[in-house]
């Protein structure tokens, strides 16, 4: 059964589009295992294992942080194991910062966890309701790298 969606205004479709976003969202920050890692320390987590590696400056301006913050968020990541430091390959006055080989290996297991849960979501929509968010999910990668 197709659902009829009124048209919206810009400005309604923004305000639903987001609050949608947001709840999906909160939804798959509870999906992911338990562990003593931070929402904050898995984002910059993520940020290395998608970026390969990054100087402090770079992680803080990504995670959009303080750089004493971001000191923070890398020391207890370091403790863990999870984070490695490396010589900058021309400042010595700057280090490189990269996911470890275990790091890499929390954040596939987080994004598998939550890719299970919504797998599973989307497993009780109707053939047409997926084939939408199929359209959906390439707009809203559109949208994503066009900011």
């Amino acid at each position: 059964m197709m659902v009829r969606v009124p048209k919206l205004a810009a400005a309604q479709l923004a305000a639903a589009l987001r609050d949608s976003i947001t709840r999906l969202n909160r939804r798959l920050r509870q999906a992911r295992p338990m562990g003593d890692l931070t929402i904050t320390q898995l984002s910059a987590l993520t940020s290395l294992e998608l970026s390969g590696a990054l100087t402090p400056r770079e992680l803080a301006e990504i995670e959009r942080v303080q750089p004493p913050t971001l000191t923070k968020i890398v020391a207890k990541l370091e403790d863990r194991g999870l984070v490695q430091r490396s010589p900058h390959p021309t400042d010595g006055r700057q280090v490189i910062l990269a996911a470890s080989e275990s790091g890499r290996a929390v954040v596939a297991e987080h994004r598998r966890t939550r890719d299970e849960w919504l797998a599973k979501q989307l497993t009780a929509l109707t053939p047409e309701e997926r084939d939408v968010l199929t359209k959906a999910a390439e707009i809203l990668g559109r949208i994503g790298r066009s900011a």
